[in-house]
């Protein structure tokens, strides 16, 4: 009986280790081909290394769903366009600046146009996340909804900036136009992910 029992053993881990290294190997190539999804699809972008970066982190979520791909940039802009609107707020109130009617009114205007972006960015989000089939006319008209509202998401974080030109150098000055310039790269990079989506859907 115990060579019986032994030969049993060792054929049951014989068969088994293969089948649970081939379910390990199986799930490390699902993420690599989800991550090699995104790495391809930034390329329609025009900062493809901040589009990786930024969108990486997702690609279990994302998988090869070019929808999800779009609402993830989406999603991601809008929680940086929430921070550069409150930053902003935050610092006209502080004192040098509440002093300054120049550098007061052009932090006004700023704050003003980052909440127009935040509208903009977060009602393309919620369009997109109503998911309609591609091809039909539901889906075109949704589609020009999110392209139209991302790009003037693009042009008010633009005037934001724009409106900042005048004002006397500083680290406030110089936080800004950072955290906008990083704002504007992902804002593009999601309109460019959305109008690939958009072409692949009405093909």
């Amino acid at each position: 009986m115990k060579p019986l029992h032994f030969l049993f053993l060792f054929l049951f881990f014989y068969l088994s280790v293969p089948a649970l290294s081939y379910a390990v190997y199986d799930a490390n190539a699902a993420t690599i081909t989800a991550t090699d999804f995104v790495r391809t699809s930034c390329y329609a972008t025009l900062y493809t290394d901040v589009c990786y970066s930024s969108l990486s982190r997702y690609a279990n979520d994302i998988q090869q769903d070019p929808a999800r791909l779009a609402r993830a940039a989406i999603g991601v802009t809008l929680s940086k366009a929430r921070n550069l609107a409150v930053y902003v707020s935050n610092i006209s109130r502080e004192p040098d600046y509440r002093a300054d009617t120049g550098a007061r009114a052009a932090l006004h205007d700023c704050f003003s146009n980052m909440g127009d972006a935040v509208d903009e960015i977060r009602g393309s989000l919620k369009q997109m996340q109503q998911r309609v089939a591609p091809g039909s006319e539901t889906f075109r008209f949704q589609m020009g909804n999110v392209q139209t509202w991302m790009s003037a998401a693009l042009t008010d974080e633009e005037t934001c900036t724009d409106g900042l030109e005048d004002v006397a150098e500083g680290p406030m000055k110089r936080e800004v136009f950072k955290r906008a310039a990083k704002l504007k790269k992902l804002t593009s990079n999601a309109l460019a992910l959305v109008n690939s989506y958009a072409e692949k859907g009405t093909m």
